[in-house]
Protein backbone atom coordinates (compact mmCIF):
# COMPACT_ATOMS: atom_id res chain seq x y z
CA UNK A 1 0.00 0.00 0.00
CA UNK A 2 0.85 3.68 -0.48
CA UNK A 3 2.41 5.94 2.15
CA UNK A 4 -1.08 7.53 1.46
CA UNK A 5 -2.64 4.00 2.39
CA UNK A 6 -1.11 4.21 5.75
CA UNK A 7 -1.64 7.37 6.64
CA UNK A 8 -5.56 6.97 5.86
CA UNK A 9 -5.60 3.91 8.15
CA UNK A 10 -3.76 5.56 11.38
CA UNK A 11 -6.41 8.39 10.91
CA UNK A 12 -9.39 6.31 10.52
CA UNK A 13 -7.61 3.75 13.61
CA UNK A 14 -7.32 6.77 15.91
CA UNK A 15 -11.15 8.52 14.94
CA UNK A 16 -12.24 4.91 15.81
CA UNK A 17 -10.29 4.82 18.88
CA UNK A 18 -11.33 7.90 20.17
CA UNK A 19 -15.38 6.54 19.22
CA UNK A 20 -15.05 3.31 21.39
CA UNK A 21 -13.30 5.10 24.36
CA UNK A 22 -15.45 7.86 24.23
CA UNK A 23 -12.21 10.03 25.26
CA UNK A 24 -14.40 12.90 22.96
CA UNK A 25 -17.68 12.98 22.03
CA UNK A 26 -18.44 10.34 18.93
CA UNK A 27 -19.62 13.57 16.62
CA UNK A 28 -16.37 15.31 17.03
CA UNK A 29 -14.16 12.28 16.01
CA UNK A 30 -16.34 10.86 13.14
CA UNK A 31 -16.20 14.79 11.81
CA UNK A 32 -12.26 15.10 12.57
CA UNK A 33 -11.75 11.78 11.19
CA UNK A 34 -13.69 12.91 7.69
CA UNK A 35 -12.13 16.26 7.97
CA UNK A 36 -8.19 14.83 7.90
CA UNK A 37 -9.02 12.61 5.08
CA UNK A 38 -10.51 15.37 3.34
CA UNK A 39 -7.31 18.00 4.52
CA UNK A 40 -4.91 14.78 2.99
CA UNK A 41 -6.46 14.11 -0.22
CA UNK A 42 -7.70 10.93 0.73
CA UNK A 43 -10.91 11.55 -0.33
CA UNK A 44 -12.21 14.54 -2.40
CA UNK A 45 -15.14 16.73 -2.25
CA UNK A 46 -16.46 14.82 -5.35
CA UNK A 47 -15.81 11.52 -4.21
CA UNK A 48 -16.98 12.14 -0.70
CA UNK A 49 -20.20 14.10 -1.32
CA UNK A 50 -21.58 14.04 -5.38
CA UNK A 51 -20.55 11.28 -6.61
CA UNK A 52 -22.69 8.02 -8.15
CA UNK A 53 -21.09 6.02 -5.27
CA UNK A 54 -20.63 8.79 -3.07
CA UNK A 55 -18.76 8.32 0.40
CA UNK A 56 -21.61 9.73 2.12
CA UNK A 57 -24.75 7.20 1.86
CA UNK A 58 -27.69 9.57 0.98
CA UNK A 59 -29.99 6.71 1.22
CA UNK A 60 -29.27 6.15 4.63
CA UNK A 61 -29.06 9.36 5.92
CA UNK A 62 -32.58 10.70 4.20
CA UNK A 63 -34.38 7.44 5.69
CA UNK A 64 -33.24 8.03 8.91
CA UNK A 65 -33.83 11.78 8.64
CA UNK A 66 -37.44 10.95 7.49
CA UNK A 67 -38.17 8.03 10.21
CA UNK A 68 -37.06 10.31 12.81
CA UNK A 69 -40.18 13.02 11.72
CA UNK A 70 -42.30 10.52 11.94
CA UNK A 71 -41.35 9.02 15.09
CA UNK A 72 -41.55 12.93 16.73
CA UNK A 73 -44.89 13.26 15.48
CA UNK A 74 -46.35 9.93 16.97
CA UNK A 75 -44.45 10.78 20.30
CA UNK A 76 -46.89 13.67 20.58
CA UNK A 77 -49.99 11.57 20.44
CA UNK A 78 -49.24 9.41 23.83
CA UNK A 79 -49.55 6.23 21.75
CA UNK A 80 -46.22 4.55 23.71
CA UNK A 81 -47.29 5.56 27.25
CA UNK A 82 -50.52 3.98 26.71
CA UNK A 83 -48.88 0.97 25.10
CA UNK A 84 -46.99 0.71 28.36
CA UNK A 85 -49.30 1.14 30.89
CA UNK A 86 -51.53 -1.07 29.06
CA UNK A 87 -48.92 -3.54 29.13
CA UNK A 88 -48.74 -3.52 33.01
CA UNK A 89 -52.33 -4.06 33.23
CA UNK A 90 -52.51 -6.88 31.34
CA UNK A 91 -49.92 -8.26 33.42
CA UNK A 92 -51.82 -7.41 36.33
CA UNK A 93 -48.90 -6.26 38.30
CA UNK A 94 -46.89 -9.20 38.13
CA UNK A 95 -43.21 -7.67 37.63
CA UNK A 96 -42.08 -10.72 35.03
CA UNK A 97 -45.32 -10.54 32.93
CA UNK A 98 -44.71 -7.31 32.49
CA UNK A 99 -40.77 -7.43 31.56
CA UNK A 100 -42.29 -10.16 28.78
CA UNK A 101 -44.79 -7.77 27.57
CA UNK A 102 -42.63 -4.56 27.22
CA UNK A 103 -39.56 -6.95 25.58
CA UNK A 104 -42.42 -8.01 23.08
CA UNK A 105 -43.84 -4.36 22.73
CA UNK A 106 -39.97 -2.93 22.17
CA UNK A 107 -38.95 -5.59 20.24
CA UNK A 108 -41.94 -4.76 17.50
CA UNK A 109 -41.78 -1.68 17.49
CA UNK A 110 -37.82 -1.55 17.04
CA UNK A 111 -38.53 -3.89 13.90
CA UNK A 112 -41.21 -1.36 12.71
CA UNK A 113 -39.73 1.67 13.23
CA UNK A 114 -35.72 1.62 14.81
CA UNK A 115 -34.36 0.89 17.89
CA UNK A 116 -33.14 3.99 19.17
CA UNK A 117 -35.92 5.87 18.54
CA UNK A 118 -37.72 2.61 20.48
CA UNK A 119 -35.58 3.26 23.36
CA UNK A 120 -36.08 6.58 23.61
CA UNK A 121 -39.52 6.23 24.04
CA UNK A 122 -39.79 3.07 26.25
CA UNK A 123 -37.63 4.01 28.63
CA UNK A 124 -38.78 6.26 30.43
CA UNK A 125 -42.35 5.06 30.70
CA UNK A 126 -40.66 2.04 32.49
CA UNK A 127 -39.22 3.93 34.79
CA UNK A 128 -43.15 5.14 35.32
CA UNK A 129 -44.39 1.21 35.92
CA UNK A 130 -41.33 0.26 38.35
CA UNK A 131 -41.83 3.26 40.48
CA UNK A 132 -45.35 2.40 40.68
CA UNK A 133 -44.58 -1.48 41.30
CA UNK A 134 -41.61 -0.71 43.39
CA UNK A 135 -39.92 -2.95 41.72
CA UNK A 136 -35.52 -2.29 40.42
CA UNK A 137 -36.06 -0.49 36.78
CA UNK A 138 -32.54 -1.41 35.93
CA UNK A 139 -33.07 -5.31 34.53
CA UNK A 140 -36.59 -3.82 32.57
CA UNK A 141 -34.15 -1.52 30.92
CA UNK A 142 -31.23 -4.05 29.88
CA UNK A 143 -33.98 -6.46 28.73
CA UNK A 144 -35.73 -3.95 26.54
CA UNK A 145 -32.10 -2.82 24.97
CA UNK A 146 -31.11 -6.32 24.01
CA UNK A 147 -34.90 -6.87 22.73
CA UNK A 148 -34.45 -3.59 20.95
CA UNK A 149 -31.33 -4.94 19.13
CA UNK A 150 -32.58 -8.53 18.64
CA UNK A 151 -35.83 -6.89 17.21
CA UNK A 152 -34.40 -4.53 14.99
CA UNK A 153 -32.30 -7.03 13.16
CA UNK A 154 -35.71 -8.17 11.45
CA UNK A 155 -36.26 -5.34 9.03
CA UNK A 156 -34.68 -3.04 6.97
CA UNK A 157 -35.08 -0.05 9.15
CA UNK A 158 -35.22 -1.52 12.97
CA UNK A 159 -31.06 -1.62 13.25
CA UNK A 160 -29.16 1.28 11.26
CA UNK A 161 -26.35 -1.37 10.59
CA UNK A 162 -29.27 -2.87 8.37
CA UNK A 163 -29.78 0.07 6.47
CA UNK A 164 -25.85 0.35 6.08
CA UNK A 165 -26.12 -3.07 4.34
CA UNK A 166 -29.10 -2.94 2.26
CA UNK A 167 -27.42 -0.03 0.54
CA UNK A 168 -23.82 -1.64 0.02
CA UNK A 169 -26.14 -4.71 -0.78
CA UNK A 170 -28.86 -3.36 -3.01
CA UNK A 171 -31.39 -5.78 -0.58
CA UNK A 172 -35.17 -4.64 -0.23
CA UNK A 173 -37.58 -4.41 2.62
CA UNK A 174 -38.85 -8.10 1.78
CA UNK A 175 -35.19 -9.30 1.76
CA UNK A 176 -34.69 -8.61 5.09
CA UNK A 177 -38.25 -9.87 6.19
CA UNK A 178 -37.30 -12.76 4.40
CA UNK A 179 -34.10 -13.84 5.38
CA UNK A 180 -33.77 -11.97 9.04
CA UNK A 181 -37.22 -11.94 10.54
CA UNK A 182 -37.97 -15.79 10.89
CA UNK A 183 -35.03 -16.25 12.78
CA UNK A 184 -35.55 -13.28 14.99
CA UNK A 185 -38.79 -14.76 15.84
CA UNK A 186 -37.21 -17.62 17.32
CA UNK A 187 -34.44 -15.67 18.66
CA UNK A 188 -36.96 -13.35 20.66
CA UNK A 189 -38.69 -16.87 22.31
CA UNK A 190 -35.29 -17.99 23.66
CA UNK A 191 -34.46 -14.51 25.28
CA UNK A 192 -37.71 -14.41 26.85
CA UNK A 193 -36.27 -17.83 28.78
CA UNK A 194 -33.02 -16.17 29.37
CA UNK A 195 -34.97 -12.83 30.71
CA UNK A 196 -36.35 -15.41 33.44
CA UNK A 197 -32.97 -16.94 34.06
CA UNK A 198 -31.33 -13.63 34.27
CA UNK A 199 -34.22 -11.36 35.83
CA UNK A 200 -37.04 -13.22 36.21
CA UNK A 201 -36.70 -15.04 40.07
CA UNK A 202 -35.43 -11.66 41.36
CA UNK A 203 -38.41 -9.87 40.60
CA UNK A 204 -41.26 -9.46 44.06
CA UNK A 205 -45.17 -9.30 43.33
CA UNK A 206 -46.25 -6.85 45.48
CA UNK A 207 -50.21 -7.20 45.47
CA UNK A 208 -51.02 -4.12 46.62
CA UNK A 209 -48.72 -2.09 43.95
CA UNK A 210 -50.74 -3.89 41.75
CA UNK A 211 -53.72 -3.09 42.72
CA UNK A 212 -52.87 0.58 42.33
CA UNK A 213 -51.29 0.28 38.73
CA UNK A 214 -54.62 -1.67 37.53
CA UNK A 215 -56.47 1.87 39.26
CA UNK A 216 -54.82 3.41 35.99
CA UNK A 217 -56.53 3.95 32.29
CA UNK A 218 -54.38 3.92 30.07
CA UNK A 219 -56.50 5.95 27.59
CA UNK A 220 -56.01 9.31 29.45
CA UNK A 221 -52.19 8.71 28.34
CA UNK A 222 -53.33 9.59 24.62
CA UNK A 223 -52.92 13.18 24.53
CA UNK A 224 -54.20 13.48 20.93
CA UNK A 225 -56.45 11.02 19.55
CA UNK A 226 -56.98 12.92 16.08
CA UNK A 227 -53.41 12.99 14.99
CA UNK A 228 -52.92 9.59 16.61
CA UNK A 229 -55.04 8.10 14.00
CA UNK A 230 -53.34 10.50 10.87
CA UNK A 231 -49.83 9.68 12.37
CA UNK A 232 -50.56 5.39 11.99
CA UNK A 233 -52.52 5.80 8.61
CA UNK A 234 -48.93 8.01 7.55
CA UNK A 235 -46.92 4.95 9.24
CA UNK A 236 -49.14 1.98 7.53
CA UNK A 237 -48.48 3.72 3.79
CA UNK A 238 -44.98 3.89 5.15
CA UNK A 239 -44.66 0.34 5.47
CA UNK A 240 -46.57 -0.66 2.57
CA UNK A 241 -44.56 1.59 0.40
CA UNK A 242 -41.02 -0.50 2.07
CA UNK A 243 -42.83 -3.95 1.02
CA UNK A 244 -44.20 -2.98 -2.33
CA UNK A 245 -41.15 -2.07 -2.95
CA UNK A 246 -39.91 -4.10 -6.01
CA UNK A 247 -43.52 -3.05 -7.62
CA UNK A 248 -42.88 0.59 -6.95
CA UNK A 249 -39.76 0.95 -7.25
CA UNK A 250 -39.19 3.37 -4.60
CA UNK A 251 -36.50 3.46 -2.63
CA UNK A 252 -37.06 3.33 1.36
CA UNK A 253 -35.01 7.28 1.56
CA UNK A 254 -37.82 8.62 -0.46
CA UNK A 255 -40.91 6.52 0.69
CA UNK A 256 -39.49 7.55 4.31
CA UNK A 257 -39.06 11.58 3.38
CA UNK A 258 -42.64 11.33 1.35
CA UNK A 259 -44.90 9.60 4.79
CA UNK A 260 -42.65 12.74 6.62
CA UNK A 261 -43.83 15.32 4.58
CA UNK A 262 -46.86 14.15 4.03
CA UNK A 263 -47.52 14.36 8.18
CA UNK A 264 -46.32 17.29 8.89
CA UNK A 265 -48.44 18.89 5.89
CA UNK A 266 -51.56 17.39 7.29
CA UNK A 267 -51.05 17.69 10.90
CA UNK A 268 -51.29 20.67 13.36
CA UNK A 269 -47.41 19.73 14.26
CA UNK A 270 -45.41 22.79 12.83
CA UNK A 271 -42.22 22.46 11.11
CA UNK A 272 -40.19 23.51 13.87
CA UNK A 273 -41.59 20.54 16.24
CA UNK A 274 -41.27 17.91 13.62
CA UNK A 275 -37.10 19.04 13.13
CA UNK A 276 -36.29 19.30 16.99
CA UNK A 277 -37.16 15.69 17.49
CA UNK A 278 -34.79 14.47 14.79
CA UNK A 279 -31.33 13.42 16.12
CA UNK A 280 -29.37 15.30 14.05
CA UNK A 281 -25.85 14.19 15.95
CA UNK A 282 -26.77 10.52 14.69
CA UNK A 283 -27.31 11.70 11.15
CA UNK A 284 -24.02 14.03 11.39
CA UNK A 285 -21.94 11.21 13.16
CA UNK A 286 -23.09 9.30 10.38
CA UNK A 287 -21.74 11.54 7.78
CA UNK A 288 -18.29 12.00 9.09
CA UNK A 289 -18.03 8.23 9.42
CA UNK A 290 -19.34 7.45 5.72
CA UNK A 291 -16.29 9.75 4.55
CA UNK A 292 -13.75 8.20 6.54
CA UNK A 293 -14.77 5.26 4.83
CA UNK A 294 -14.86 6.62 1.79
CA UNK A 295 -11.33 7.51 1.77
CA UNK A 296 -10.20 3.70 2.90
CA UNK A 297 -12.02 2.34 -0.39
CA UNK A 298 -10.54 5.51 -2.29
CA UNK A 299 -6.94 4.82 -1.29
CA UNK A 300 -7.38 0.96 -1.55
CA UNK A 301 -7.45 0.25 1.74
CA UNK A 302 -10.66 -1.85 1.41
CA UNK A 303 -9.62 -3.68 -1.57
CA UNK A 304 -6.18 -5.00 0.39
CA UNK A 305 -8.22 -6.01 3.02
CA UNK A 306 -10.74 -7.90 1.24
CA UNK A 307 -8.03 -9.71 -1.08
CA UNK A 308 -6.66 -10.82 2.11
CA UNK A 309 -9.53 -12.13 3.94
CA UNK A 310 -10.51 -14.28 -0.09
CA UNK A 311 -7.18 -15.70 0.79
CA UNK A 312 -7.47 -16.36 3.87
CA UNK A 313 -10.79 -18.65 3.98
CA UNK A 314 -9.18 -19.93 0.19
CA UNK A 315 -13.03 -18.81 -1.17
CA UNK A 316 -14.42 -21.83 0.91
CA UNK A 317 -17.92 -19.92 1.60
CA UNK A 318 -19.25 -22.12 4.61
CA UNK A 319 -15.87 -20.95 6.46
CA UNK A 320 -16.09 -17.47 5.34
CA UNK A 321 -19.83 -17.01 6.44
CA UNK A 322 -19.06 -18.03 9.75
CA UNK A 323 -15.99 -15.92 10.15
CA UNK A 324 -18.32 -13.46 8.85
CA UNK A 325 -20.33 -14.16 11.51
CA UNK A 326 -18.22 -14.96 14.11
CA UNK A 327 -15.50 -11.64 13.81
CA UNK A 328 -18.69 -9.49 13.32
CA UNK A 329 -20.29 -10.61 16.63
CA UNK A 330 -16.92 -9.94 17.92
CA UNK A 331 -16.20 -6.41 16.53
CA UNK A 332 -19.29 -5.22 17.20
CA UNK A 333 -19.15 -5.98 21.15
CA UNK A 334 -15.87 -4.11 21.27
CA UNK A 335 -16.97 -1.30 19.50
CA UNK A 336 -20.42 0.51 18.17
CA UNK A 337 -21.58 -1.55 15.40
CA UNK A 338 -22.12 1.10 13.67
CA UNK A 339 -18.81 2.30 12.47
CA UNK A 340 -18.11 -1.80 12.37
CA UNK A 341 -20.76 -2.14 9.99
CA UNK A 342 -19.41 0.72 7.83
CA UNK A 343 -16.50 -0.30 7.46
CA UNK A 344 -16.42 -3.99 6.78
CA UNK A 345 -19.59 -3.65 4.39
CA UNK A 346 -17.09 -2.77 1.38
CA UNK A 347 -15.24 -5.80 2.31
CA UNK A 348 -18.28 -8.23 2.07
CA UNK A 349 -19.45 -6.68 -0.81
CA UNK A 350 -15.99 -7.75 -2.63
CA UNK A 351 -16.16 -11.03 -1.13
CA UNK A 352 -19.89 -11.68 -2.23
CA UNK A 353 -18.09 -10.42 -5.81
CA UNK A 354 -15.47 -12.50 -5.89
CA UNK A 355 -17.75 -15.56 -4.88
CA UNK A 356 -19.52 -14.85 -7.50
CA UNK A 357 -23.01 -13.45 -6.02
CA UNK A 358 -25.94 -16.60 -5.63
CA UNK A 359 -24.97 -18.52 -2.72
CA UNK A 360 -22.82 -15.90 -1.79
CA UNK A 361 -25.14 -13.61 -0.35
CA UNK A 362 -25.71 -14.99 2.50
CA UNK A 363 -22.55 -13.23 3.65
CA UNK A 364 -24.77 -9.89 3.90
CA UNK A 365 -26.57 -11.77 6.65
CA UNK A 366 -24.02 -13.23 8.04
CA UNK A 367 -23.01 -9.79 8.86
CA UNK A 368 -26.02 -8.32 9.90
CA UNK A 369 -27.27 -10.78 12.51
CA UNK A 370 -23.29 -11.11 13.62
CA UNK A 371 -23.46 -6.92 13.84
CA UNK A 372 -27.15 -6.71 15.26
CA UNK A 373 -26.43 -9.53 17.93
CA UNK A 374 -23.04 -8.24 18.77
CA UNK A 375 -23.89 -5.47 19.73
CA UNK A 376 -25.68 -6.75 22.74
CA UNK A 377 -22.55 -7.81 24.07
CA UNK A 378 -21.34 -4.88 25.91
CA UNK A 379 -23.08 -1.41 26.72
CA UNK A 380 -20.78 0.08 24.10
CA UNK A 381 -22.10 -2.26 21.66
CA UNK A 382 -25.13 -0.84 19.71
CA UNK A 383 -26.10 3.04 19.94
CA UNK A 384 -29.42 1.13 21.94
CA UNK A 385 -27.75 0.41 24.52
CA UNK A 386 -25.83 3.63 25.38
CA UNK A 387 -29.24 5.34 25.33
CA UNK A 388 -30.69 3.43 28.11
CA UNK A 389 -27.63 4.11 29.90
CA UNK A 390 -28.03 7.57 29.41
CA UNK A 391 -31.74 7.69 30.21
CA UNK A 392 -31.11 5.55 33.33
CA UNK A 393 -28.24 7.66 34.50
CA UNK A 394 -30.44 10.69 34.20
CA UNK A 395 -33.46 8.94 36.48
CA UNK A 396 -30.93 8.62 39.31
CA UNK A 397 -30.38 4.61 38.18
CA UNK A 398 -27.01 4.27 36.72
CA UNK A 399 -25.91 1.15 35.31
CA UNK A 400 -22.46 0.11 34.66
CA UNK A 401 -20.56 -1.01 31.75
CA UNK A 402 -19.95 -4.40 33.46
CA UNK A 403 -23.56 -4.53 34.70
CA UNK A 404 -24.93 -4.46 31.04
CA UNK A 405 -22.01 -6.79 29.98
CA UNK A 406 -22.05 -9.49 32.30
CA UNK A 407 -25.94 -10.70 30.90
CA UNK A 408 -24.95 -9.27 27.66
CA UNK A 409 -22.18 -11.86 26.73
CA UNK A 410 -24.59 -14.71 27.54
CA UNK A 411 -27.14 -13.25 25.31
CA UNK A 412 -25.12 -12.36 22.76
CA UNK A 413 -23.05 -15.93 22.77
CA UNK A 414 -26.71 -17.89 22.80
CA UNK A 415 -28.01 -16.11 19.90
CA UNK A 416 -25.06 -16.21 17.68
CA UNK A 417 -24.22 -19.81 18.47
CA UNK A 418 -28.40 -20.19 17.19
CA UNK A 419 -27.44 -18.45 14.40
CA UNK A 420 -24.96 -20.34 12.94
CA UNK A 421 -27.01 -23.71 12.22
CA UNK A 422 -29.63 -21.28 11.07
CA UNK A 423 -27.21 -19.83 8.06
CA UNK A 424 -25.70 -23.44 7.17
CA UNK A 425 -28.83 -25.45 6.93
CA UNK A 426 -31.07 -22.34 4.77
CA UNK A 427 -27.77 -21.23 2.72
CA UNK A 428 -25.34 -23.66 2.54
CA UNK A 429 -26.25 -27.29 3.23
Amino acid sequence: MSVLSWVSVAVFLAAYTLIATEKIHRVAAALGGAGIMLAIHATGAEAAFFSEHAGIDWNVIFLLLGMMIIVGVLKETGVFEYLAIWAAKRARGRPFRLMVLLVLITAGASALLDNVTTVLLIAPVTFLVCERLAVNPVPFLIAEAMASNIGGAATLVGDPPNIIIASRAGLSYNDFLIHMAPMVIVLMAVFVGLCWLMFGRALRYDPDRAEEIMALDEREAIADRRLLWQSLAVLALVMAAFVLHPVLHYEPSVVALLGAGVLVAVTKVTTEQAIAEVEWPTLVFFAGLFVMVGALVETGVIGELSRAAVAATDGQLTVTTMGVLGISAVLSAVVDNIPYVATMSPIVEQLVHAGGNGSAQVLWWALAFGADLGGNATAVGAAANVVVLGIAARNGTPISFWQFTKYGLIVTVVTVVLVAPYLWLRYLL
